[in-house]
């Protein structure tokens, strides 16, 4: 057996060792499975199986990688999973010979294990005992777990592609490829990083040889691979056959584009349509703009004609824009939901700078009611500081009452200040991710405001039903989301995964809900709630206790959100319940002094999580 083969086999005998299904087998027999084996070679773009087709065998990747796909009854593509290099797919069919229940194509060239399952009968007959074991437990896993896909979705091969001159990918390729091994350095991923036009380029396409003679034809991808857990092909603007071999063998493809140019599809990517498997690839769009540029480009035009999983906007030679990406590339991604609460929202300052001082970033933000507020507040870039200063300036202002056909008070001063204090930007404009929750009166949903103004998106998610008037967008009726979800965690999971996967998410939620249920009562004493009851009480600490209109409309608007809550902290990666319910609702006064409580409880948090999670250095 030669060098090649000697190595091809021993990564079979790892992938059989990490199989859910064969892994629990003796050495013995996992040796005469790898033997058993066929070698199989396919291109990017080839169909490995259909759905429907007869299961008879069981594929392990050796190299390259598999895309878990299927047409959806409109027949549109629905992609799910990357099948990654020492991982397999079909076993369960191929052992219940079941039909096919995916398509299973390459998304890059890849060298494939194919254990047929007259191979595996075979066996059979010489370990019965143990090989029936296994299917046993198969069939147990089956029906508990109900999946034969193990879902993995790091990607492995990253192509950086420019698409016009100025687009400057040259500047932050290597911005990326740092970021990229300082998570490497936390024990993440070890990269590679190949430059259009090297050498080891020029050898890796035409097949000859890298590294002291290994046949690169598909032996030198698997050397590669070996070495590296991410590769980062880097194209040049005028490197199309690079490029289109970078694509060819990326399961992520990240188009870099200058956002000061036109919109419109460029002939590259017409080109790059064609090639086999591209819509298979998890595809992304970076809009780079200058270092000193106060806004982006809105991204809304970009997304014409294009298949794309994000789009990110970036400034030249800032670092911590290049980690962004990293960290979204890589699924290290970190969203932050900031619950509703009155007052007790400047919590939420506290964790924040316990955040930022233990080195977690904040990749996306989003929040409802008061964490609404603070979270565009901080997705503008305000320091803490000011946001401090200016929410305590914002909440000084009071409203006035209203003949209450609609609401109880007008609203129009609030709506004035959001006006002053966001001015025209929109939403799409911030350069980190940015989503204000609602309840959808209209359609009796949960409403994400992720475009359009962001006073508007604000107001809609600081507007009480009762004590507000309804935000009108788009004939839709829009109040305070607490009705339904209070800490929105679950439009966050959505935005952290790729939603062409339906997948719940591979990045990290810190949840933090400053909401104290309040204890609504009334005096047993009384027999009704009468206005005179209740201006007793006002006037008279004695007094019966009798609840205020206000206190029975935030209650009556928070009972949906605090059912529901179990469901909302196990969709968390983190759920942070700062102590402030000492505080009243109304206590814009001690701001600071909420602030500091959220502070020292997060630090005593923080200090028991992973430390992967902390991936910057501490400010």
């Amino acid at each position: 057996m030669d060098p090649n083969q000697h190595r091809i086999r021993a990564r079979m005998v790892e992938a059989l060792h990490g199989s859910a299904v064969f892994g629990s087998l003796a050495d013995g027999v996992i040796a005469e499975l790898a033997d058993a084996v066929q070698w199989r070679r396919v291109e990017s773009g080839e169909t490995v199986f259909s759905e429907g087709d007869r299961a008879d065998s069981t594929i392990f990747v050796i190299s390259g990688g598999l895309r878990v796909s299927r047409r959806g009854r409109d027949g549109k593509l629905l992609v799910y999973n990357q099948i990654q290099p020492g991982q397999s797919i079909g076993e369960m069919a191929m052992i219940l010979q079941q039909p096919r229940s995916q398509d299973v194509t390459a998304v890059r060239d890849s060298t494939l294990a194919q254990l047929d399952r007259s191979a595996f009968e075979a066996l059979l007959t010489r370990h019965p005992v143990e090989l029936n074991r296994v299917f046993l437990k198969a069939v147990h896993d089956q029906f508990r777990v109900g999946s034969e896909v193990q879902e993995k979705y790091l990607a492995q091969t990253i192509a950086i592609v420019p698409l016009d001159a100025k687009a400057g990918a040259d500047t932050l390729t290597p911005s990326l490829v740092a970021a990229l091994s300082e998570l490497a350095g936390r024990g993440g991923q070890r990269v590679g990083h190949l430059r259009g036009g090297s050498p080891e380029a020029l050898r890796l396409m035409q097949g000859d040889s890298i590294d002291g003679g290994v046949d690169i034809g598909d032996g030198g991808r698997e050397r590669l691979e070996e070495s590296y857990e991410v590769l980062v092909f880097e194209a040049g603007i005028a490197d199309d056959a690079w490029a289109r071999f970078a694509i060819r063998q990326a399961d992520q493809v990240v188009f870099v584009s200058s956002a000061d140019r036109s919109p419109a599809l460029t002939p590259l990517e017409r080109q790059f349509q064609a090639v086999p498997g591209y819509a298979l690839k998890r595809k992304h769009l970076v809009l780079m703009h200058a270092a000193n540029a106060s806004r982006p480009t809105s991204p809304l035009p970009w997304i014409e004609g294009r298949d794309l999983e994000r789009i990110y906007s970036l400034r030249s030679g800032l670092r911590a824009d290049a980690e962004h990406l990293a960290r979204f590339l890589t699924g290290n991604a970190v969203g932050v939901v900031l619950g509703g609460g009155g007052a007790r929202g400047f919590a939420h300052l506290g964790v924040l700078r316990a955040l930022s001082e233990s080195g977690v970033p904040v990749d996306l933000i989003g929040g409802n009611s008061m964490g609404a507020l603070i979270g565009a507040q901080l997705a503008c870039g305000h320091s803490l500081e000011q946001i401090l200063e200016q929410t305590r300036r914002f909440a000084k202002g009071g409203e006035r009452l209203t003949v209450p056909l609609v609401s109880i008070v007008a609203g129009r001063r609030v709506e004035r200040d959001l006006q002053r204090m966001f001015g025209d930007l929109m939403i799409e404009q911030l350069w980190r991710p940015y989503f204000a929750a609602a309840c959808n009166l209209t359609r009796g949903c949960t409403t994400v405001q992720a475009q359009g103004p962001l006073w508007r998106a604000v107001l809609a998610s600081n507007s009480p039903a009762g004590l507000f008037p309804p935000v009108v967008i788009d004939g839709e009726l829009m109040v305070d989301g607490a009705i339904l979800e209070n800490v929105p965690v679950q439009p966050m999971r959505l935005r952290l995964g790729t939603p062409l996967e339906r997948r719940r998410g591979n990045g990290t939620i810190i949840a933090v809900d400053v909401d104290v249920p309040e204890n609504l009562r009334a005096h047993p004493s009384l027999t009704r709630v009468t206005p005179m009851s209740t201006l007793k009480r006002k006037f008279i600490a004695s007094a019966p206790a009798s609840p205020s209109i206000a206190g029975i409309l935030y209650s009556a608007g928070h009972v949906g959100s605090l059912n529901q809550r179990p469901r909302t902290i196990a969709q968390a990666d983190h759920y942070l319940e700062p102590p402030v319910g000492n505080f009243p609702l109304m206590a814009y006064q001690n701001g600071a002094e909420i602030a500091a409580v959220g502070y020292r409880y997060a630090m005593e948090k923080i200090a028991s999580w992973d430390k992967q999670l902390k991936m910057v250095p501490a400010s």
